[in-house]
């Protein structure tokens, strides 16, 4: 009797040692586990900052680098995200290991996976593609003025996917970027000066040689037309009927419809003979006087802001 009772005392004691070596264990557990959960919160915000302030830093060093002119805003809203989504991806993978997650299952999972969705959406890929060679080579930025695929308008916004462009009566039209890049694009405001060819058609009664002196004289009048190179009045053809002739004048980007309008209606009334004078030629704008430039700073100082 006396050894049963030794018995069931001994195995009582191992369960209790056992049970308090889980408790002690399941204690050990939860406080790595506890301590692990705090120290991958703090890398959770310290990477939504870094992400926030690589982002801003990539935006000021892009401005930085275009301190001479306007900066490229298509230009910083591309780097600054990459850079964001750059420092949260590494931050998301630092968490994960922290709590004890094996990150090369899931790498090999995101690969996997990337690559079907890759095969399903090779269009969208195409249009990703395009849009960054879009922002690599810039044919066009945010503003300019161009003409893609039988449509013109002012450039309002440039991501990796679209180009969205204002027409002239403000019309929105959004075009994929696979389709702008495969396309002939023309842009007219990537140069600061243009020419205008004001191309008319004159009666071979009139007297021809004086019309063209005359639309010359008009252009030469005009002070929205560049003196060098002089503007000059060229024949384009010649039937039984009609002589086809050409005023050709160098103007600034922005007063090139001004310009243009004047000279086809100048043309008009001399070819029709008519006697009432010619409008007043339009009047020159006054340029806004050139900001001084600041003086240059070091890479400390620019950072800063």
């Amino acid at each position: 009797m006396q050894g049963f009772e030794r018995e069931v005392s001994r195995r009582l004691a191992d369960t209790i040692t056992a049970d308090e070596d889980v408790i002690h264990k399941f204690i050990d557990a939860a406080g790595d586990l506890a301590v692990n959960l705090v120290v991958a919160a703090i890398i959770l915000v310290v990477t939504f900052w870094a992400a926030g302030w690589a982002s801003r830093l990539v935006r000021r060093l892009i401005g930085r680098v275009h301190r001479d002119g306007p900066p490229d805003v298509t230009l910083q809203t591309f780097g600054g995200s990459a850079a964001r989504y750059v420092v949260v991806i590494v931050g998301l993978i630092a968490v994960l290991q922290q709590v004890g997650v094996q990150t090369t299952s899931i790498l090999a999972v995101v690969g996997a996976a990337s690559l079907a969705i890759g095969l399903a959406l090779q269009g969208t890929l195409s249009n990703v593609a395009a849009g960054v060679m879009l922002l690599l080579f810039r044919p066009y930025r945010v503003g300019d003025v161009v003409e893609i695929a039988g449509r013109t308008g002012t450039v309002k916004a440039l991501d990796l996917f679209v180009t969205e462009l204002a027409t002239p009566d403000n019309i929105k039209v959004v075009m994929p970027n696979a389709k702008v890049f495969g396309d002939v694009i023309v842009n007219t405001s990537h140069h600061p000066r243009r020419r205008v060819d004001a191309i008319f058609r004159v009666d071979t009664k009139r007297d021809v040689p004086a019309l063209l002196a005359g639309l010359k004289a008009r252009a030469e009048a005009n002070p929205l037309v560049l003196p060098d190179p002089a503007p000059m009045v060229e024949m384009l053809g010649m039937s039984e009927t009609f002589i086809e002739a050409v005023v050709r004048a160098w103007v600034e980007r922005e007063d090139y419809a001004v310009v243009k309008a004047d000279l086809m209606l100048a043309a008009r009334l001399l070819a029709d003979g008519a006697d009432t004078p010619l409008p007043p030629t339009p009047k020159a704008k006054l340029k806004p006087a050139a900001p001084a430039r600041k003086p240059r700073r070091n890479l400390v100082r620019r950072l800063r802001g």
